[in-house]
């Protein structure tokens, strides 16, 4: 092996290392996966994806509990989608998995005008149809790919677009209460998932709906945060560990703290917004 040769071994397996090491130190900080469980790998062609299930291969074989992964991919019908491509290479994984074909590229064509982003309604349907798959199967957990850049984006896009304080939680039980959805990969950054799915050389498949939108406010936000990484290293690392760190008390939400709880006056009976703007109300008139 050549002295190239040993560098590139080096900095592939200092790199799945700290991809490993990030994926089971969320699995065990919110308890992702549990004995027995079946999960659905949900797997898009994207490098994200890939990225997750390789490393919870990876981890099953020392894993302290028995799983079973399985993949899924969604064909959503798309021109031009390789069909082919990730059935040959999960058949050369030797690992269970099923294609679903669903035509949701012309729901959201015809519904979604072209200067619109499309996203929002692909995302709904593409959701829709994998819980109804996961209940059908009987799959414990669905793993989505998303890594620690989606959730720091998705923090920005509520807060600017949506008036919420709101990201993607690492784990969540869906509306329904019939399934549970898990982000293995929620301390990975984005560039280090880039690079080892270039390393492992996967066959990535582009997405030709939504990729070929241009001005999207993800991309906005993703840029934004770029540069405030070039300005301030360090700055992306903050938000993230600021989203773990909340102080309710220190915010302005009365639903999910009681501000009325402590007050000089053990008499004191809190009024009602409604009392307070009649108040506000007849001082202007007099």
């Amino acid at each position: 092996m050549s002295v190239v040769q040993r560098k590139l071994k080096y900095n592939h397996d200092k790199l799945q290392k700290r991809l490993r090491r990030n994926v089971g130190r969320a699995i065990a900080d919110y308890n992702m996966i549990e004995a027995k469980d079946r999960i659905m790998v949900c797997l898009s062609g994207g490098a994200d994806s890939y990225t997750m299930l390789d490393i919870l291969r990876n981890l099953q074989h020392n894993a302290p509990v028995k799983f079973e992964l399985v993949a899924v991919n969604l064909d959503q019908k798309q021109p031009d989608f390789p069909e082919h491509v990730l059935p040959e290479y999960l058949d050369d994984l030797g690992i269970e998995y099923h294609i679903l074909e669903e035509d949701t590229y012309s729901i959201v064509k015809r519904i979604i005008p072209e200067d619109k982003t499309y996203c929002g309604l692909c995302s709904r349907l593409r959701r829709g149809i994998i819980y109804q798959f996961a209940r059908e199967q009987g799959f414990t957990k669905i793993a989505l790919g998303h890594h620690r850049d989606d959730i720091i984006e998705t923090l920005f896009l509520n807060m600017f677009y949506g008036g919420k304080l709101k990201a993607m939680p690492a784990k969540l039980l869906s509306d329904d209460g019939e399934n549970i959805v898990i982000r293995p990969l929620a301390y990975c950054n984005e560039s280090d998932i880039k690079a080892y799915a270039e390393a492992r050389a996967f066959p990535i498949i582009p997405c030709n709906l939504c990729g070929s939108q241009d001005n999207l406010q993800r991309q906005n936000i993703k840029r934004m945060l770029n540069e405030w990484g070039k300005q301030s290293p360090g700055r992306i690392e903050s938000i993230f560990t600021s989203i773990q760190n909340i102080v309710p008390s220190h915010l302005l939400d009365s639903d999910i703290f009681d501000f009325h709880q402590f007050s000089e006056n053990t008499d004191y009976i809190p009024f009602s917004t409604e009392d307070w703007l009649l108040t506000s109300q007849d001082s202007t008139e007099s």
